[in-house]
Parts: C-alpha cells; sequence; structure tokens
C-alpha cells in the first residue's frame, strides 16, 4: 500500500497548478492532506473521486485556514474527526481512517512562526496530543500519523541549525517534544531509511530558498513500532511543485 502525505497550502490552488496530474503518475493508494484550506464545497470533488477515492474532509471553521483530509481507494471501518478537543478541532487539525490491520490520522501541527500567542497555542497543542497519542495506540496498536508536524527534529533536518537554533520549529523545546515523541514508541519512517542530510520538506518563498534547497524537514508519516517491520519504503517528493511543501511517501505491506 503506498501512502502520500503533502501539505498543499491550499487544495485549490494546488489542484490549478497540475495536482491531478501528479498525483495520476504517483499512483497513491492513500493520500492524506493538510491546509486544503477550503471546505469541500468550494472544490470539484469530482476530480479525486473519478480517481477512484473516497473522500473525507475535515476543515476549519475558520474559512480558508487549515484543514485536514484523507482520500482513500479503500473504503474505512471507521473515520473520526477531530481529536476531541474542540478548540483544535475548531481548527481542522486531525482526521483518523481506520481499517482492517492499521489506522492512519492526516494531522496538521500549529505553526508558532507567527508571534508569541501561535507559539503558545502550538506548545500547548504539543503538550495534549502526546497523551491524546498514547492513550489511542493502546486501542490500535498499529498507527501511522502522517502530516505536516512544524518541527525539524535534529539538526540534520533543517539547512542551518545554527542561525535557526531560536527559531519556531527548531526550539529546544520542540525538539525535546519530538525526541520524546519519537521515544514514546513511533517511528519516523523517513530517518528509519535514509540518514543523509539535504533531505528536506519545506522551503521558505522567500530568496530562492527551494531552488537553493536551504530547507526543513517538518513533514513526517511516524508509524507505531508494533509497524515497522510492515515498513518497506519511505521517501520525500521534492519535484512536486504545487505547494510549499513537498509529499512523503511510504510504502507498507
Amino acid at each position: 500500500m503506498r501512502i502520500v502525505t503533502y501539505n498543499v497550502n491550499g487544495i485549490r490552488a494546488a489542484l490549478n497548478k497540475g495536482l491531478i496530474e501528479w498525483i495520476k503518475s504517483v499512483n497513491p493508494d492513500v493520500i492524506c492532506f493538510q491546509e486544503v484550506k477550503a471546505n469541500l464545497d468550494q472544490i470539484d470533488s469530482t476530480v479525486f473521486s473519478n480517481l477512484g477515492f473516497q473522500i473525507y474532509w475535515h476543515s476549519a471553521e475558520k474559512k480558508g485556514y487549515s484543514g485536514v483530509a484523507i482520500l482513500t481507494k479503500f473504503k474505512p471501518n471507521h473515520v473520526e474527526y477531530g481529536c476531541g478537543m474542540d478548540v483544535y478541532d475548531r481548527e481542522g487539525r486531525v482526521l483518523r481512517a481506520d481499517f482492517d490491520t492499521f489506522s492512519l490520522m492526516s494531522a496538521y501541527f500549529p505553526s508558532g512562526s507567527s508571534g508569541d500567542i501561535r507559539q503558545a497555542f502550538k506548545m500547548q497543542f504539543l503538550s495534549d496530543f502526546m497523551p491524546y497519542a498514547q492513550e489511542l495506540k493502546k486501542g490500535i496498536p498499529n498507527l501511522i500519523i502522517a502530516g505536516d508536524i512544524n518541527i525539524c527534529h535534529r539538526a540534520i533536518d533543517i539547512h542551518n541549525p545554527k542561525s535557526n537554533a531560536r527559531s519556531s520549529g527548531f526550539l529546544p523545546e520542540e525538539r525535546e517534544w519530538m525526541e520524546n515523541f519519537v521515544q514514546s514508541g513511533f517511528v519516523d519512517t523517513f530517518r528509519s531509511l535514509n540518514n543523509q542530510p539535504h533531505h528536506y520538506t519545506w522551503w521558505s518563498l522567500r530568496f530562492g530558498s527551494r531552488a537553493k534547497n536551504l530547507g526543513w524537514r517538518i513533514d513526517y508519516q511516524m508509524i507505531t513500532e508494533q509497524m515497522k517491520d510492515r515498513l518497506k519504503s519511505s521517501v520525500i517528493l521534492p519535484n512536486a511543485y504545487h505547494s510549499d511543501h513537498c509529499p512523503v511517501l511510504i510504502e507498507i505491506d
């Protein structure tokens, strides 16, 4: 099974940049989108259903903001909209589909880059998400959390760790949270198979950052330890140009 996660930074803009043709070429079985920035009735969803996808969509209350989606060629047994915490569910940050042998979450973690208020919100989200994920995997031991976590875990995951040492997304407390999350029983699929530098999933739109590959690796597919033997590949796809992010693809048995 091929699973893609992709922060599209606006589904309508991504569709105008050839997203459907790209999906056809990659041929995933399941797609997790983040930052769809639209309600489902604001797009022509038949472009996805015509490819064989069932569509599950969790928008933010605020128009043109946040929102996650899961597109799947296999019917889930259950779909959970939100995480049961209203402050985050109003922003459309978590959507989960349960299948026969695993569950898949599309998650969009908050960014703190706009200032202290949102950074505090991000830290509270992290604090609340940790026990939520731990409790979830007690009942769902085969769990994939796919999406934009908005944190670079280690220095290898960012183009200039020294100059970004006090930047949101690479703060010591955020990196500590990420380390604790991995240690709590989750596997960073990409790093479990690739220990090389210069692999990123997001680039600033300024200063020609993408052309120079001055990026951050903030998009992940995390799997529970129990699923590690089912992981066949995990790759970043930097040649997808529908967003300031790029997709991450995993293959599992």
